[in-house]
């Protein structure tokens, strides 16, 4: 590694850290779910690898264990990713002059190399491609390790699992809840809750995921619709 790479590398590592705790964990418990319902270790290792989306893969899970419909899988795992297409609009002038790594920085932009890349300005002698490059591939090996980890001690550690999906839903709530203390704007949260809720009560507990999650984006267009013909007036 040139001392170009290495001081990229250096000045990534520590704002990655906190999110290494989260990933071991969050994949490890990943990990041993996909155990749990019988998938050989390659399976979380590889979907870690190439899909590295933490809810999504959650979501797969039952996906796989559910009749083959790759319509209802592709409109599922849009609708649950859609904010990346909002992510990767901000990030255009980011990834900019970038070179070969812009394409690996498209691939594996997740939520917490996004909040990384987007707000951290590196050092003036460290080159930002670099740095943006080494505090992805960073992530995604907490990730990767993390999942694959938990599937190889799900071999050899044998305990009740029941419930164990929930680590995800516990996750959103904490975010929800801290997100909703930080913010004096509760509309965009009481938006989510409402829908949710509807379309619940519509649909059931089985269908009303997708047709939520329509909903809400509809809501925010709107809603942003508004707010711009109010500023133009």
């Amino acid at each position: 590694m040139d001392g170009k790479k290495r001081k990229a590398f250096q000045a990534a590592l520590p704002h990655t850290l906190p999110i290494c705790v989260g990933f071991l964990f969050l994949g490890m418990s990943y990990g041993f779910l996909m155990r749990s319902k019988g998938f050989s270790v390659i399976y979380p290792m590889l979907m870690s690898f190439f899909i590295f989306a933490g809810s999504m893969e959650f979501v797969t899970v039952n996906l796989l264990m559910a009749t083959f419909d790759p319509l209802h899988a592709f409109v599922l795992a849009l609708m649950v990713n859609a904010r990346h297409l909002f992510y990767g609009i901000s990030m255009l002038q980011k990834y900019k002059n970038t070179g070969w790594k812009k394409f690996y920085l498209i691939y594996g932009m997740c939520d917490e190399s996004f909040s990384i890349n987007c707000t951290v300005a590196p050092p003036p002698d460290v080159d930002k491609g670099w740095f943006m490059f080494f505090v992805t591939l960073l992530n995604q090996i907490y990730w990767v390790s993390g999942a694959t980890l938990g599937a190889l001690l799900g071999y050899v550690l044998r305990f009740d699992t029941t419930g164990i999906e929930f680590v995800m839903t516990a996750l959103f709530t904490v975010m929800f809840v801290n997100q909703w203390e930080e913010s004096e704007d509760h509309r965009p949260a009481l938006t989510g809750v409402i829908c949710s809720l509807l379309c619940l009560l519509i649909f059931g507990s089985d269908g009303f995921l997708l047709p939520a999650m329509l909903l809400i984006i509809v809501c925010f267009a709107v809603s942003r619709k508004k707010e711009d013909e109010e500023v133009c007036k």
